[in-house]
């Protein structure tokens, strides 16, 4: 807690001065560039990751990136969803996933997380995921295997999105578009869900 005290000092005697004119335009109100669906996980910082600045991500954390299909589990992840799109009206819905996910580990290993009910009841939303990958017939190691669960969860979720009523109107429409992310913690890249490709590609070849 020291740390984050001794943060925040530094913020308001150094950062705050220095972007003073757009945290008080940011004050009176905001219009964000994308809703960022991520992971809870403490190693990802989408900002530090896209490189934006203050009022350009509405930002969703939640382990496992999970988004429950409508009218699932309707709470915090449902309402999120239904401020961005329909009030804030972003044009993208980015889901990011990423690397040594302990929430994808225990979608392959639930039982070691069955005294955690909560937990353990928010991970059946991915476990659509771990079934696809297994009906896939194909070799992998156990560290392939992960990564193929944690795409497919991104895919999945991408699905499940699709459901909610206002990301259903707004893609009739045609103004909004939907990402799959994959974040590689360890080399700082990100690979692109592409529909009508082979699935995942680094996402700086998909930008030139």
């Amino acid at each position: 807690m020291d740390r984050i005290l001794k943060g925040l000092s530094r913020f308001q005697k150094r950062v705050y001065p220095k972007h003073r004119d757009l945290f008080q335009k940011l004050a009176l109100g905001q219009r964000p560039e994308a809703l960022f669906i991520t992971c809870a996980d403490s190693r990802i910082d989408p900002c530090m990751l896209t490189q934006t600045k203050p009022g350009q991500l509405f930002i969703c954390r939640v382990i496992g990136n999970i988004v429950p299909p409508y009218p699932d589990a309707i709470g915090g992840v449902s309402a999120t969803i239904e401020y961005a799109v329909g009030v804030l009206g972003v044009p993208d819905v980015i889901v990011c996933g990423h690397t040594d996910c302990g929430v994808m580990k225990g979608v392959l290993s639930p039982d070691a997380l069955e005294p955690l009910t909560s937990v353990s009841a928010w991970l059946n939303y991915a476990q659509p995921a771990r079934k696809a990958v297994e009906q896939q017939e194909q070799t992998r190691t156990s560290e392939e295997f992960l990564l193929a669960v944690t795409e497919r969860n991104v895919i999945e979720q991408l699905g499940n999105l699709r459901t909610h009523p206002a990301v259903a109107a707004r893609i009739e429409q045609g103004d909004l578009n939907l990402h799959g992310w994959v974040y590689h913690i360890g080399e700082g890249t990100v690979t692109a869900y592409e529909s009508d490709g082979p699935g995942f590609m680094p996402l700086q070849t998909l930008i030139g």
